[in-house]
Order: C-alpha cells, then structure tokens, then sequence
C-alpha cells in the first residue's frame, strides 16, 4: 500500500512538473505577442488583454509615473483578480492554482518584456505581419495553457459565469464579449483598421488553437454512483450541464441502478471528476469522445 501510494505521488509530481512547465511557456508565448506585435499596433485581440492594450495607449502621457501608459500586465491583472475570485465563487473552478500562476505569468511576463524591450514592435510598417505572427504565438500560448488544463481567467471565466445556469452557450459568449472589446477599440482609435485587424488576429489564433487541440473537445460521460440527485444537482445547478438518466441493472448483484449520461467539455472534466469524487468517493466516471451536434433524447 505504501509503495502504491509512493507511485502515486511520483506520478502526480511528474504531472504537475510538465503542467506547469507548459503553463510557463504559455505564458510567456502571450505575453510576447502582446509586447512585441499586437500592443504596439494598437491590435485589440478581444479579452482582458485587449482592454489593457487600450488602456495602455489612451493613459500614455497621462500619468507622471507611468509617462509611456499604464503597464498592460498590471491593468490586466486588476480585471482577472476579480474575475477569479466570481468564478470561484460562482463556478467553484476547481483549477484555481493554475489558473492564478497562468494569469500572474502572464502579467509578470508581459510587464518584463515591455520594461526591457518597451513599444516599439518587432516588424516595423507592417501591421499584417505582425498581427497574423501575434495570432499564430498567441494561439501556440493558449494550446500550451490547455493542455496543462489551466485558463487564463479572462472574458471565458466571465462568459462561462453569464452561461450559467441559462440557455446561452458558453462559445456564444467568448464571441459577444470579445468582440464588445473589439468594437471598444474602434470607438478609442477612432480606426476602422482596429477591428479589422484584430479580427484577424483572434481568426489565426482560433485556428491554431484547432490545429494543435486535435482531440474532440467533447466528452461522453457515465456515472454510476448512490449519490445521483446529488450528482444531478452538481451538474445541472452549479456546473451549468444538461444531462439524463439512464435504467440499468447490476450484472452481479442483478440490483436497478439509475446511470447519469451527460456531455461535458474536456476543460470541464478534471473538475466534474474531482468534485463527483467529493460527493461519492465510491463512484464511478467513465469517458469518451462525443459529439454536441444532436444531444441525445432527455439532455
């Protein structure tokens, strides 16, 4: 039992090893698009980083301390600060720790970049360039954050607050709120090239996000558990999920068992796992790939 329980510790420390080693490239690849391609063209890529671009150039010469504009990492980090402590509150986020390393290295990297390096971008005159690259590093950035099964907060965690609990899908609303901060942008800039490049940029960097996540978002999930109305209120009322019960009968025992069927997103099932865990230690969750497009009867 011991030697398992060591096993098992060394797994997890090698687990979280490579997480977190993705979560700092991650952060470093964003936080080097920002600083060397999209914040001096004034490219708005949606998010709380793209607020901050434009806090950044209307609070240049504002401030005496801040005579180039306020630091995008600092000002970003304002906005996720609060935005985490809703989703924890709202969403219980159960990927809290990385998802705060992610936010703060960002920041941290950001701010480092523009300090050493400061405004001036890396390809002079030639802002397609630079927001088809900034697209392509950023979306590299958040492919490593994923895959470490982190967030950076942000307008998602806003978005999938919004969507709770309602009809909303979740992706419907990255989409409305990233491009409210688009479209905050024009307003600002006053530069119908704003927006049009931004949405460039936030195209690219979705495709490479796609290219690179290659397995199907989607998940099939099973749970056979005691604890179903428990379960169901866990998925239905905090998580925000649909689902259905399906009638089984044990093969040894011959007992009826009620099974939950439900389709989750991959982001969502470390914490659909950790917290069905919480409810019934005993449970058990099997997965597989599944398709959204046509949810089965009763979902």
């Amino acid at each position: 039992m011991t030697q398992q329980r060591l096993l098992t510790a060394k797994t997890s420390l090698k687990r979280n090893i490579g997480d977190y080693s993705l979560i700092i490239v991650g952060s470093f690849l964003q936080a080097l698009s920002y600083v060397l391609f999209l914040a001096p063209y004034k490219i708005v890529p949606g998010g709380v980083y793209g607020i901050s671009i434009v806090i950044h150039h209307v609070s240049i010469g504002v401030f005496p301390f801040f005579s180039e504009g306020l630091p995008m990492g600092a000002t970003a980090l304002l906005f996720n600060i609060p935005l985490m402590i809703l989703a924890m509150k709202k969403l219980g986020l159960s990927s809290g720790p990385k998802t705060i390393a992610t936010f703060l290295l960002i920041s941290v990297f950001t701010d480092t970049l523009s300090y050493f390096i400061g405004n001036e971008p890396l390809v002079e005159n030639d802002r397609f360039i630079a927001c088809f690259y900034g697209g392509a590093i950023l979306g590299l950035g958040v492919t490593c954050i994923f895959r470490a099964k982190s967030t950076s907060a942000g307008t998602d965690v806003l978005a999938r607050v919004l969507a709770n609990n309602s009809n909303l899908k979740v992706s419907n609303m990255i989409i409305v709120l990233d491009s409210m901060v688009v479209l905050l942008g024009l307003l600002v800039f006053q530069d119908w090239a704003v927006p049009l490049y931004s949405w460039f940029t936030i195209f690219v960097y979705g495709k490479v996000v796609e290219m690179f996540q290659t397995e199907n978002p989607n998940r099939a999930v099973f749970i056979v558990s005691k604890k179903t109305q428990e379960i169901k209120d866990l998925i239905v009322n905090k998580m925000g999920m649909r689902g259905t019960f399906l009638h089984g009968r044990g093969m040894y025992e011959g007992k009826e068992k009620e099974i939950i069927f439900t389709i989750a997103e991959r982001k969502d099932l470390p914490r659909l796992k950790n917290e069905i865990k919480e409810i019934d230690s005993t449970a058990f969750v099997s997965t597989m790939h599944a398709s959204k497009d046509s949810p089965p009867p009763g979902i």
